[in-house]
């Protein structure tokens, strides 16, 4: 779980991020939780850069990072929340999106950029998860919306 540290902010770094999360690189899209708090909100943060292998194609001459990794982002930023406030046994299984809604793109992000992700308003219904979230450059937001997910054993995917 998280250990919190002076003013009660909890810190995360990718390799404990790692121990939480089953991505791996290239799909590993968060590098630090900045904050979490336990019934309310977590913030992490990715730094964007142009070794990224999606950006050869999206687009050449004109990076830009896709917004559906946007919010896989942000749905891992949800993950590491739900994987240290929710009481239950997870072990041997994994969250997937069952829905996205009210999504909206507000802004590119680009490589050089640093996008926070924040995930807040967390509900949980038997084995799902409902959150808001939005991330953000500079203090602009670049995408917002809400996203349910469901935790199922691998054996079942």
């Amino acid at each position: 779980m998280v250990n919190e540290v002076a003013g009660g902010v909890p810190f995360l770094d990718v390799r404990k991020i790692m121990e939480f999360l089953p991505h791996r690189y290239p799909f590993l899209l968060i590098d630090r939780v900045l904050e979490l708090v336990k019934g309310n909100y977590v913030t992490a943060l990715k730094n964007v850069t142009i070794n990224e292998p999606y950006f050869q194609g999206h687009f050449p001459g004109l990076p830009v990072m896709p917004g559906v990794l946007q919010l896989e982002a942000l749905a891992q930023s949800a993950g590491m929340y739900i994987m240290n406030t929710f009481e239950g046994k997870f072990e041997g299984k994994v969250f997937v999106f069952t829905g996205m809604e009210k999504i909206k793109f507000r802004k590119p992000v680009v490589p050089g950029d640093q996008l926070i992700l924040r995930c807040e308003n967390f509900r949980q219904k038997l084995n799902l998860f409902k959150m808001s979230g939005n991330g953000t450059v500079d203090g602009k937001i670049t995408v917002e919306g809400e996203m349910t997910a469901a935790l199922i054993a691998r054996e079942d995917l």
